[in-house]
């Protein structure tokens, strides 16, 4: 056995959670509501390796809730992380708004 192999190491996990209601003006249809959501949660998935979905609002065709999770050793690269999601949202889909964001850390 190795020297220090028996001691149990800190583990620091710092968890966000990010909340997003977006808003699709012009939306006359659930199916349209996902097909312009769809894309949204893709790219922001695989842009950001992050885990992501729509957890609120399914049924609204204007609107809708996501919700993004962040997990590293580091709470300032969690609030970097989602800034930049925000960012890429309102870059990429200049047709979607973004009503309210909340994000939460633990």
């Amino acid at each position: 056995m190795t020297r220090g192999s028996n001691t149990i190491k800190e583990n620091h996990t710092c968890i966000t959670h990010l909340a997003i209601r977006l808003s699709f003006p012009g939306c006359s249809s659930l199916k349209e509501k996902r097909s312009r959501l769809q894309p949204i949660l893709t790219r922001l998935r695989r842009e950001f390796n992050t885990g992501i979905a729509e957890t609120g609002l399914q049924d609204v065709w204007q609107s809708a809730w996501i919700s993004c999770v962040v997990v590293s050793n580091s709470t300032q690269q969690n609030a970097r992380v989602t800034a930049e999601m925000i960012k890429y949202i309102e870059t990429h889909y200049p047709d979607e708004t973004i009503e309210i964001q909340q994000i939460e850390q633990r």
